[in-house]
């Protein structure tokens, strides 16, 4: 397993990523602003723009968007965005952190694999904990996020979406 960056090469599998999402009717998370842009190399273009403050779109972070690929057969299994800092919302409700599992790749373990392998990063761009959420009746990314060292902060209520969203913290001090 790997965590690269996305690039042109990866644009038809990442199409079909989103499409899998698209047709279970999953939520996208942690890919983004996948969800809106039909044409992978229009999202790649995108991402790009997240990871330097002169390109940033307004009222955005600082982000770096991975693919996880399984190597043996170059599939990618998962997608994770890292924030480098928090804005108002995302220290509320969203977190450092946001991942995803194609939902042909659930519980076997991948989404706990892809968080451990990105938490060094973390930690690279000066991040001495991550805050980590998820919804409330989300059972297996709270069994994610657990496994990684997270400690429950409290649990908010996100009004547009009308869920309650548990809080996480995970110390990188270790790492």
């Amino acid at each position: 397993m790997k965590l690269i960056e996305p690039s042109a090469e990866y644009a038809q599998k990442i199409r079909a990523y989103r499409q899998e999402f698209l047709d279970c009717g999953s939520s996208m998370d942690g890919m983004g602003p996948l969800r809106h842009y039909e044409d992978p190399l229009e999202w790649i273009r995108v991402s790009d723009l997240y990871k330097r403050p002169e390109t940033l779109p307004k009222g955005k972070v600082i982000a770096t968007q991975y693919l996880f690929v399984r190597e043996e057969d170059d599939k990618i299994v998962g997608m994770i965005q890292i924030r480098h800092y928090l804005n108002d919302y995302l220290a509320k409700y969203a977190g450092h952190i946001g991942y995803s599992v194609a939902p042909s790749e659930r519980r076997k373990g991948y989404a706990s694999l892809m968080l451990k392998t990105a938490l060094p990063f973390c930690r690279k761009i000066g991040l001495d904990r991550v805050l980590i959420t998820c919804i409330k009746d989300n059972e297996g990314s709270r069994r994610t996020i657990l496994k990684n060292g997270g400690q429950y902060d409290g649990t908010v209520y996100e009004p547009d979406e009308r869920v309650d969203i548990e809080r996480y913290w995970i110390d990188l001090t270790e790492i």
